[in-house]
């Protein structure tokens, strides 16, 4: 036994991760909750023509969103750089894994200011349709597209080749 259950004190758990699928009816424990262990966050930055992943934006503590304030209305940050924040949501269908959910959320940064635009509504939006199996990335420049076409395909070329024909048709070579 723990210090913690020998003297009679609960340990608190203010965050819990959820490993297994909580939508499996017990309705105990976690019930309600969703399971972001299959998504994972892409920034795709076309300024120095590179994409990574970047775990950080599943807390809004990415590289590019580290140290500045984040402001509501974009006017606020006429000189920031684009970057894109794009949710890959992984499922297995009957041919292995694959890209299900891609949805891009676009964020502007000017660290000279210390100061950045993003919408949160739309990154959980986005956030959520990629759960969801959406591709929305149609609002994403060309050049970014690209980017993280390179990027999927690099990090996984039998996930790009089992994905669907939609997310290679908004994503064309």
């Amino acid at each position: 036994m723990s210090e913690d259950q020998s003297s009679g004190k609960r340990k608190s758990n203010p965050f819990t991760i959820i490993k297994d699928d909580s939508t499996d009816g017990h309705g105990g424990y976690g019930a309600g909750t969703i399971s972001l262990e299959n998504m994972s966050s892409v920034i795709v930055d076309p300024n120095e023509d590179r994409a990574f992943v970047d775990m950080g934006a599943m807390h809004a503590r990415s590289e590019v969103e580290r140290r500045v304030k984040f402001l509501p209305n974009k006017d606020e940050v006429p000189n920031g750089k684009l970057y894109w924040i794009v949710w890959v949501t992984v499922e297995k269908g009957e041919n292995g894994p694959y890209y299900a959910g891609v949805a891009g959320s676009e964020i502007r940064v000017d660290r000279s200011i210390k100061r950045a635009y993003k919408s949160m509504p739309q990154h959980v939006t986005h956030m959520e349709k990629s759960l969801k199996g959406k591709i929305i990335l149609e609002h994403m420049d060309d050049h970014s597209k690209k980017l993280l076409r390179d990027f999927l395909v690099d990090f996984n070329e039998e996930m790009w080749n089992n994905s669907t024909d939609e997310l290679k048709e908004v994503l064309p070579e």
